[in-house]
């Protein structure tokens, strides 16, 4: 039991930290390296690697439907990583499965998809072997060399989990899938998908989600509102969003809302403060007199650099901690 817990408090440090991804492996092949956001579990080898500046790639989250067919997918694309390792030894597949998921859900991640099979079967649920090969159809991996589909005389089980972080660089999604090949060998497949930052920049905030957030949290962030650099003026790229945010408020009549501007912590408190008042201000200014919201609907306020959800101390963390916020009154 001693031995369990060290290597899960290994796996969860490297997963928090990425200390250990520069260490260089006797066994990887040639210029292969684990990935800072989630490392390798302590004896695995890197057999295939592979990253690509801009990829597009399918997370499956439910169940296979019909012949290599599964109905729920999250769509998404950036900076993928494609890491495949071999463990050798007593371990199973469970154990190396149970390390990463406790790994991810301790740094923070979100649970989007996850299964568990101790036996090989064709069953049409999360994780199964069945469940793989569809998934991976859509996700191509090379024929040859890699043995996470593949079987032999003492095959088992498989597993596979997906997740996603919202971090200041961007959103990140990790999915990995494993089969116990056979008694000795664990098969690992570990995908990272960064969103492109530039792809980020065109999220427009959505009515519909906009319900969902406003009715999980009482808050929401609205994206896609762009000011002029220091000022309070917003420019012609703000009028999707705009229209998306007026459509939600036209579907909750009853509900009034304070809007909040924050900003970065750039700069001083005092002038900060009155920026993110004065945006906040533009924003109700412009649904009531462009839009048709009552004005009692909407109090501005501005809580300055006060809030951040991320640090300061990179751009991706600034431009996060730059928004305006519709949170329920």
């Amino acid at each position: 039991m001693r031995g369990y817990r060290s290597v899960l408090l290994w796996v969860i440090w490297s997963v928090v930290t990425g200390l250990i991804s520069g260490e260089v492996h006797a066994g990887d092949v040639s210029g292969a390296k684990d990935h800072p956001v989630v490392t390798r579990y302590p004896g695995s080898e890197i057999k295939w690697y592979d990253v690509q500046a801009f990829e597009p790639y399918a997370i499956a989250t439910g169940p296979v439907t019909g012949y290599r067919a599964i109905d729920e997918w999250i769509e998404t694309q950036g900076r993928t990583t494609r890491i495949y390792y071999e463990l050798e030894g007593a371990k199973t597949h469970s154990e190396v499965f149970a390390n990463y998921k406790k790994a991810l859900v301790d740094a923070g991640f979100e649970l989007l998809a996850e299964g568990l099979f101790t036996k090989s079967s064709r069953a049409p649920e999360v994780g199964s072997r069945n469940w793989l090969g569809v998934h991976y159809a859509k996700n191509a991996i090379p024929p040859d060399g890699l043995r996470l589909l593949q079987g032999s005389s003492t095959s088992a089980g498989s597993a596979f989990v997906a997740a996603t972080k919202e971090r200041a660089a961007g959103r990140v999604y990790v999915a990995i899938g494993m089969t116990q090949y056979s008694q000795d060998i664990v098969a690992t497949l570990i995908d990272v998908i960064e969103v492109d930052e530039v792809e980020t920049d065109l999220v427009t905030v959505n009515a519909e989600a906009m319900g969902d957030a406003i009715d999980e949290y009482g808050r929401v962030t609205l994206d896609g509102l762009f000011f002029d650099h220091d000022k309070a003026t917003l420019t012609a790229a703000s009028k999707p969003a705009l229209d998306e945010i007026s459509k939600f408020l036209a579907a909750r009549p009853q509900m009034r809302f304070y809007v909040v501007g924050h900003t970065d912590g750039t700069g001083s408190l005092a002038y900060n403060q009155s920026l993110s008042e004065r945006r906040a201000a533009t924003v109700v200014n412009e649904l009531v007199g462009s839009f048709g919201v009552a004005k009692e609907r909407l109090e501005a306020h501005g809580v300055g650099p006060l809030v951040p959800v991320f640090s300061n101390a990179s751009d991706g963390g600034r431009a996060k901690n730059r928004r305006v916020e519709l949170v329920e009154r």
